[in-house]
């Protein structure tokens, strides 16, 4: 049997795996790397220096060639024209129906061309209470909607202790599109997705917002401080039309399930909002 200790981390690793996007095993059976490693035959010796030639003759081989000089890789990232047109895009959409169009025809995000589905939202869009994340996992990707992996099932939890669900709440991520193995964004890839959430919270215009995570509220909330300074304060995201809502900044589901001793911080967020809320009318 399994010692409790060992069996915890074992599950802990495997969860931390899940989270990762990591569903499939390189090999059918493991590898013994130590038995691997003490079979190998011993390294041979080094081959004595070669005796030194003269400076000239080295320099002239050291020296590239004119046909050997190759220019730089440009990096493959979106340029400030998508981000242009990004912006253009949000600021035409009129409801959130032809925000969603706007999003599903725009190529100048390079993560759609990595991504299945475009993850928009869920919920109810006339809701009071909006709550934004990051960017779509594994689950979202394949499902297309905001959380509903085991991060999802958790919040889904955190509502339903305050008395709401998803057809109370609306729900949207930072970035509508996985990133690849579940790599945290660049920053030039929230730059570039960043006017379609404002505008999408723009149109929702809920009486409070959530920021789920780190990345969320530095990005919405314009702000370099980290989350567990951020939690549990009020601030305030204002759209482009001047309208100020007050939003709350807490720690997000995946993180929760990492760190579960957080939880009743994050309790404490969920209740702040409940209140603010009753509040509000």
């Amino acid at each position: 049997m399994i010692a409790p200790d060992t069996a915890n981390d074992l599950r802990a690793l495997l969860a931390f795996y899940a989270e990762a996007g990591v569903d499939e095993a390189l090999e059918d059976e493991p590898a013994n790397r130590f038995a691997e490693a003490s079979s190998r035959t011993p390294p041979r010796a080094a081959a004595p220096m070669p005796a030194q030639r003269p400076e000239r003759e080295v320099a002239q081989r050291q020296a590239p060639s004119a046909t050997t000089i190759r220019p730089p890789a440009t990096a493959t990232v979106p340029d400030e024209a998508q981000a242009a047109l990004a912006r253009q895009l949000a600021a035409g959409a009129s409801t959130l129906e032809e925000l969603r169009a706007a999003m599903a025809g725009f190529d100048g995000c390079n993560l759609k061309s990595t991504a299945k589905n475009l993850v928009f939202a869920d919920g109810n869009p006339q809701a009071s209470l909006m709550l934004v994340g990051e960017a779509p996992g594994r689950d979202e990707d394949l499902e297309g909607l905001p959380f509903v992996g085991r991060s999802g099932r958790l919040l889904d939890r955190m509502l339903a202790a305050i008395g709401y669900d998803r057809n109370s709440v609306y729900i949207a991520n930072v970035i509508p599109w996985r990133p690849p193995g579940n790599r945290a964004p660049t920053p030039h890839e929230t730059e570039i997705c960043r006017p379609f959430i404002e505008r999408q919270i723009e149109l929702v215009n809920p009486k409070v917002l959530v920021n789920l995570g780190g990345p969320s509220a530095k990005t919405l909330l314009d702000t370099s401080e980290g989350i567990l300074r951020l939690r549990g304060n009020w601030r305030v995201h204002t759209t482009r039309s001047g309208v100020a809502i007050p939003a709350m900044p807490t720690l997000h589901p995946a993180y929760l399930l990492r760190t579960p001793a957080h939880k009743r911080l994050a309790w404490r967020d969920f209740v702040d909002v409940k209140v603010k809320l009753r509040e509000l009318g």
